[in-house]
């Protein structure tokens, strides 16, 4: 049976394989129903590109990468914050900011008051923009609602997004992200309502793929986040963390304790924290976004995350107050240039390392049998995607074998 669609005349960075780009150079890529059915050298097609499939075109030697996935992201959401980032310049702290009232909780009287329609026309052209930038697999939080009925609004909007864009949309319920105002003197009580109300009826909606905690000085102690994974872990939810960004609690080793997809930020994180993260296989989820912004000179252990082998990932952590980055590919610059992670390693982070973080084994390399998210670039070299800051590269965007690129 023919293909739909093969590529032919790429340079093609598969990153299959357990490191580097996985290059092949003059080479075909051919999908069918969504599905890649050829992904090698134009010499060993097993047929000529006419007989092979319905549509075959040369892309002129471009780069062809697979569909990026942005595994952190907190895009939906009401309103903006540009005064906060006001106020850091003139030298509040992000600590200060969120005790005085603002912070999260800010985002979240914007988000209540936002309709659902209202909701997704504010957060659809972030979306758009990380799809402009290659991005075909997406995570999306939930958090700044704060009460079921916001929360679950979130959720349905993201889910919207993903429809609305033709990619992939992973939702995640970050229930405990910071303490509403309403349950100021009542902790105890918004933390049981979250695990015993919340939880089961997300689940029953089937609008999270996963859960979240903001594990923090700030926010949530780990005594809490392990009563919220344990409740979340008895409905079938697998868990992620907001782990060590600020101070050490031991949260990358709280999620690997539940088998944690991931752990994002890191910046505190020891040495058992990394070990017990390449126990558990969860993978390091880098946000160089919000430690440029927030000006953090602590940087995430990476030298151990190597020596121990954890996967680790690049994402945005697009969001209203501490990361309001809206390019993937600009945080690939910043893990390279702040992080010293290799060009590699970076766009390893926003593709396998990225789909592994969100438990998708399905994408993030273009091999047989992976799903035909696919990238071609104005670009030549794997590492001009880390290399160019700013500025527009994606040439055309397939998800599931689609061209999505508006």
């Amino acid at each position: 049976m023919r293909w739909d669609h093969l590529l032919l005349d790429c340079t093609l960075a598969t990153l299959a394989g357990d490191d580097g780009y996985g290059l092949i150079e003059h080479a075909a890529l051919g999908w069918r129903d969504g599905t890649i059915t050829y992904a090698g050298t134009v010499h060993d097609l097993p047929g000529t590109p006419d007989a092979l499939a319905t549509t075959s075109e040369s892309v002129h030697g471009a780069l062809v990468t697979p569909g990026l996935v942005d595994c952190h992201t907190h895009l939906v959401f009401g309103g903006e914050r540009a005064n906060e980032f006001e106020m850091r310049l003139q030298g509040e702290s992000y600590e200060a900011i969120s005790r005085a009232g603002g912070g999260i909780v800010s985002s979240v009287r914007a988000t209540r008051a936002a309709s659902e329609d209202g909701l997704f026309e504010q957060s659809l052209p972030r979306a758009r923009a990380l799809l402009r930038d290659g991005v075909t697999t997406l995570e999306i939080k939930s958090g700044y609602g704060l009460d079921l009925a916001t929360e679950m609004k979130m959720l349905r909007v993201a889910r919207r997004i993903g429809s609305a864009l033709g990619i992939s949309v992973r939702t995640t319920l970050l229930g405990l992200h910071a303490l509403p105002p309403e349950f100021s003197t009542r902790r105890n009580d918004y933390i049981a309502m979250v695990c015993d109300e919340w939880l089961p009826a997300v689940a029953e909606a089937g609008l999270a793929d996963a859960v979240d905690a903001f594990c923090e000085g700030i926010a949530f102690a780990p005594e809490e986040v392990r009563r919220y994974f344990g409740a979340a872990s008895k409905l079938g939810l697998r868990v992620k963390l907001h782990a060590d960004q600020l101070s050490n609690l031991g949260g990358a080793a709280l999620a690997a304790g539940y088998g944690g997809l991931s752990a994002d930020h890191l910046e505190c994180t020891d040495a058992a924290g990394v070990a017990a993260m390449a126990r558990a296989g969860t993978v390091a989820v880098l946000l160089p976004g919000s430690y440029y912004a927030l000006r953090e000179t602590r940087t995430p252990p990476i030298a151990a995350f190597r020596e121990h082998g954890v996967a680790m990932a690049v994402a945005t952590d697009l969001n209203p107050g501490t990361s309001p980055l809206r390019s993937l590919r600009l945080a690939l610059n910043m893990a390279s240039t702040l992080f010293r992670l290799t060009a590699a390693e970076s766009l390893r982070g926003a593709s396998v390392n990225a789909a592994r973080a969100l438990g998708l084994g399905d994408r993030g390399a273009l091999a047989v049998g992976r799903r035909a998210d696919v990238v071609i670039w104005k670009a030549r070299q794997p590492a001009e995607l880390a290399y160019w800051i700013g500025g527009s590269l994606a040439q055309r965007v397939f998800a599931g074998g689609a061209d999505v690129l508006p």
